[in-house]
């Protein structure tokens, strides 16, 4: 089969063949595994499995080739590709979203009834002014939250792969660096991480429909545009750090970042990051004259990720950062160092995975 250009996909990602979109996918180095013919789920057990509980990353079947678990049978391997997909040809295809070092984002469009202002945006009150009219799904709140950030909305980003669902949604794909913050999958009608109302995301310990797999209510379209996951933007891996998608908060709160080894910075270049630093340090500090609101665990994680990454970039000392953010945290919460620290400490460590320079904006 010839091989497509670096930037286009093999035509079964398109619609050819089920065998073919998952071999594709998996020299990408994206982890497949087979879905129910005709629907998004994962295909079923085994008689074993389903009758003896285990755990799935234990299974002894996935030594021996079979499917079992769903995506934590995900496999590059091309033999074991084509023997699923031989023994049942309609297979439609998942992808392992952590392996794969995929974030994609879900927009839904259910009908649901609409929550309260407080919870279309976690952690973001949207003032009363802003005229909510015609709100209805994913695709609004996404819209609402990028233009809250001044930021392109997700659903327009034809630089990277994006595809329609058939339920009138979209998968948005993006890539992290491996070096990078993972995150977790989350529910957009989360109460403990959630990016916005109507809006999933799918990333480790979750699976995503591949383009060109069909179901009863239609196929997964790749949309105009890229064909491969961008990098992940730096606006949301700042949103998904702040709406506690992030891995690093998980169990074990993260250790303080380690010194920088950088060479110092020149004057002109620490005095360039310092001023966009001094910027956010202000809205930190000025939380300080409300004991509540004011977004302050925003405006901290804002100015934690930005010194992570004028840091990573060689325009500020990481140490002198993290002391000036605490500095600021506790003037304006001196209640709560624990929590500033943690929050801090995230934020610095999401940010040096991409370097910023005192031009960018996060």
């Amino acid at each position: 089969m010839p091989v497509p250009p670096a930037d286009q996909p093999s035509t079964a990602m398109t619609g050819r063949t089920s065998l073919e979109a998952a071999l594709w996918l998996a020299r990408q180095g994206y982890p497949v595994h087979p879905l129910v013919p005709q629907a998004k789920t994962p295909a079923p057990n085994c008689t074993e499995c389903s009758r003896v509980q285990h755990a799935p990353q234990n299974c002894p079947c996935h030594s021996r080739g079979g499917w079992c678990h769903g995506f934590h049978a995900a496999t590059t391997h091309p033999e074991t590709i084509r023997k699923w997909w031989t023994t049942e040809p309609r297979f439609g295809t998942g992808v392992a979203c952590g392996p794969a070092g995929l974030v994609v984002i879900d927009i839904d469009t259910h009908s649901s009834e609409i929550p309260g202002r407080e919870r279309l945006l976690p952690g973001i009150s949207i003032h009363e002014a802003v005229d909510l009219t015609g709100l209805c799904s994913g695709f609004d709140t996404l819209a609402l939250l990028a233009a809250y950030r001044k930021r392109l909305n997700p659903a327009d980003d034809t630089a990277t792969l994006r595809v329609r669902t058939p339920s009138g949604g979209m998968h948005i794909w993006y890539r992290t660096l491996r070096s990078g913050p993972q995150f977790r999958s989350s529910s957009g009608s989360g109460t403990k991480a959630a990016l916005a109302w109507q809006v999933d995301i799918r990333a480790a310990s979750g699976y995503i429909v591949a383009p060109g797999t069909r179901t009863r209510a239609g196929q997964y379209q790749a949309l105009p545009g890229a064909r491969k996951p961008a990098l992940l933007p730096l606006w949301l891996v700042a949103e998904l750090t702040r709406t506690g998608h992030s891995l690093h908060t998980a169990a074990t709160p993260p250790q303080p970042p380690m010194p920088s080894t950088r060479p110092r910075p020149s004057l002109r270049s620490a005095g360039d990051g310092r001023r966009v630093l001094d910027k956010l340090l202000d809205e930190v500090r000025a939380c300080g004259t409300s004991p509540a609101g004011m977004a302050f665990t925003e405006k901290l994680n804002r100015a934690a990720f930005t010194a992570g990454g004028l840091a990573q970039a060689g325009h500020l000392d990481q140490t002198e950062c993290r002391n000036l953010l605490l500095a600021a945290a506790t003037q304006a919460r001196p209640h709560q160092n624990r929590r500033n620290t943690r929050i801090v400490d995230t934020g610095l460590r999401a940010g040096t995975a991409r370097p910023i320079h005192p031009k960018e904006r996060t």
